[in-house]
């Protein structure tokens, strides 16, 4: 009997900050298997951080760390000319302190993911993918590390002996050679519903995806991400995992069995 296929639902989240709230994080931890938690650089902040954890622990979905550039006021998403030293030394110090959070209510960091700018530089820059790696699997060997499918990062890190997952982007076009389409760019983000969930069961089932230029892109996904900071986004994070469920796919954090 062949075992079913099993894939995870990631979302960004913890993303609040002081009190501006962003996105039902709740509502949305009810349906993914994976969080991944602001550390402070681009969002969150302490009290968040620490009640995000509490709610992730509560719904039983697995915790990761998703480091930024230090960046608030442009949420992470502007690059920044940062050594491989200062990559090692702000992921190992966000990860250590979401860690405590998550130490303190009685769970464990299972993975980490680079945010915005952070991970598309690291999808290309090997020197930095690997600055990553290394500070990732020097606080725990045992973490996982989620990056772009065909990415520099996933490449760092496995010859950093980590295991890693393989992302994909439900709501996010793709360019022919694999990476994303810029924010910048129309039709960088899909917005309607049942596009967004065909793609995303492609690349599930089938291992492909359309890019923009209508070429077709081979990728694997172990990790589907969908962004938690819409006016749909729990909306759409329900029909994703009803679409999963219905197609005999079963919806795990990587590592779940484990």
């Amino acid at each position: 009997m062949t075992a079913a296929k099993t894939i995870d639902i990631n979302c960004d989240l913890g993303e609040s900050f002081g009190p501006w709230r962003m996105g039902d994080d709740d509502a949305l931890l009810a349906v993914v298997s994976s969080a991944n938690i602001a550390c402070g650089f681009h969002a969150g902040d302490p009290d968040i951080m620490q009640r995000t954890v509490a709610l992730a622990v509560a719904h039983g979905v697995a915790i990761g760390a998703h480091v930024s550039l230090p960046d608030l006021q442009g949420f992470g998403r502007r690059e920044m000319a940062v050594t491989a030293a200062e990559a090692y030394a702000l992921t190992l110090y966000q990860v250590g302190a979401l860690h405590a959070f998550a130490r303190a209510a009685g769970a464990r960091l299972r993975h980490v993911k680079p945010h915005g700018a952070l991970y598309n530089m690291a999808a290309r820059d090997h020197t930095l993918a690997a600055a990553i790696a290394r500070a990732v699997r020097d606080f725990d060997p045992s973490l996982w590390l989620f990056g772009l499918a065909g990415s520099a990062l996933l490449d760092a890190g496995r010859e950093a002996g980590l295991q890693v997952a393989s992302e994909a982007f439900a709501d996010r076009g793709y360019r022919e050679d694999g990476s994303l389409q810029p924010r910048r760019e129309p039709g960088a983000l899909i917005t309607e519903n049942d596009l967004a969930i065909a793609q995303a069961m492609a690349m599930a089932r089938e291992g492909k995806v359309r890019a923009v230029d209508g070429s077709i892109v081979e990728l694997q996904a172990d990790t589907l991400c969908v962004h938690g900071d819409g006016p749909h986004a729990v909306a759409f994070a329900r029909n994703l995992r009803a679409a999963l469920l219905a197609a005999d796919i079963v919806v795990a954090a990587p590592g779940a069995d484990a």
